[in-house]
């Protein structure tokens, strides 16, 4: 369950790959067929874009003959507290230029305050220790700083109204929440639509997807469920996730009326904090 907060290890990773292979007179092709992983793959590893996992690292030793190398090499990969299935995806947030999400039920974690995102890491089926969670908050604000630099990556989010619905942590915490996003939507740093309960069913009810676009590298998606997620980087099946987005997101309000929505209800939440 945990993630590099390390770049320097990652390309030291790479590095480190990148000489066994060569040294083995492998090009990165011929390495994709004898560990059985796609050529992309390696080439984000080789390049301390990606952290390999157990998996990765064992198939990697068994065709190198490093004797166990990459694999006992993993845990100074270690650092931030993430989900497990997140981690991977997690890896590519921070280098993409684009990114269009759909949330379900949560506001999407780059868009989080604190108090909300505590709230959300302080509930579910499986408690965690105050060490656990401040971690794991620590990780999920810092997502956030992918907005620091106002041009990139643009930012579409696409919110079912359930997300302005569905109270977490209070009134307070939900006025504080909506606003934040209301004001990152005013200030264009990101693109808002919202999917009103009177849609019915839409194209991307059944889950959430992050679909994200580089500089240099093909577009991926990634899809979750419950504690499952999956980095699809398959140019068919990435297709298949954008063309859903699109369809959704003719479904979904404009951007002014999306905002006016969020800040409608956002102002129900500030009456009813006012109350209690």
């Amino acid at each position: 369950m945990a993630i590099e907060d390390n770049p320097e290890s990652r390309t030291k990773y790479g590095e480190e790959l990148r000489a066994k292979r060569e040294a083995a007179g492998f090009t990165q092709e011929e390495l994709s067929q004898r560990a059985v992983m796609s050529r992309t793959h390696i080439a984000h590893i080789e390049a301390g874009r990606r952290r390999p996992d157990v998996a990765d690292a064992r198939r990697l030793d068994g065709v190198l003959g490093t004797g166990g190398f990459f694999e006992r090499f993993l845990p100074t990969l270690d650092g931030r507290k993430v989900a497990e299935h997140f981690a991977e995806a997690l890896e590519f947030e921070g280098q993409a230029t684009v990114i269009r999400d759909y949330a379900a039920k949560l506001v999407p974690g780059i868009l989080q305050t604190e108090a909300y995102a505590r709230e959300v890491l302080s509930s579910g089926a499986f408690p965690k220790s105050g060490e656990e969670r401040d971690r794991m908050l620590s990780t999920r604000l810092a997502r956030a700083h992918v907005l620091s630099n106002f041009h990139s990556p643009v930012v579409w989010s696409l919110l079912d109204e359930a997300v302005l619905r569905r109270c977490i942590g209070g009134a307070a915490v939900m006025c504080e929440q909506l606003r934040h996003i209301v004001a990152l939507g005013e200030s264009r740093r990101i693109r808002l639509h919202v999917l009103p309960f009177d849609t019915g069913f839409h194209a991307l009810l059944e889950g959430i997807v992050s679909l994200m676009w580089f500089e240099a590298l093909p577009p991926i998606a990634y899809v979750e469920g419950l504690r499952t997620g999956r980095v699809w980087e398959l140019p068919s099946v990435v297709r298949e996730c954008q063309v859903a987005y699109d369809h959704a997101l003719g479904d979904a309000l404009s951007h002014r009326k999306s905002l006016a929505l969020i800040r409608s209800v956002a102002e129900d939440y500030e009456h009813e904090a006012q109350q209690q």
